[in-house]
């Protein structure tokens, strides 16, 4: 199961999210379950820096992802972040036995 735990700020605004494990649904390769949640994460990391240029701490390696944004989040990042939820949403409710979304406020 792919597990996706998104941080929010007291604000309630994404200030970063870890995903970690496979879907187990497909081999190696040829699991679109794995690759979409894969492609939505890290093109929300991409726009974050790179477009917004925000600094944020990641740690990357097989089947784990974390990512933080070093500043507090404002209205861009959120519209980004958000976006990659709706994204990760939907594949949560196409296949909830591979993904599980979890959110915290802290």
């Amino acid at each position: 199961m792919i597990k996706i735990d998104i941080f929010r700020n007291g604000d309630g605004m994404v200030s970063g999210y870890h995903v970690s494990g496979h879907s187990g649904t497909a081999d190696r390769g040829e699991d679109i379950i794995c690759a979409g949640v894969s492609a939505l994460v890290q093109s929300a990391f991409m726009g974050v820096r790179e477009h917004l240029h925000r600094g944020m701490r990641f740690e990357q390696a097989s089947g784990d992802f974390t990512v933080e944004l070093n500043s507090r989040p404002d209205e861009l990042t959120e519209a980004i972040f958000a976006s990659m939820l709706l994204g990760l949403r939907e594949i949560e409710k196409l296949s909830p036995e591979a993904v599980r979304i979890s959110e915290f406020r802290g």
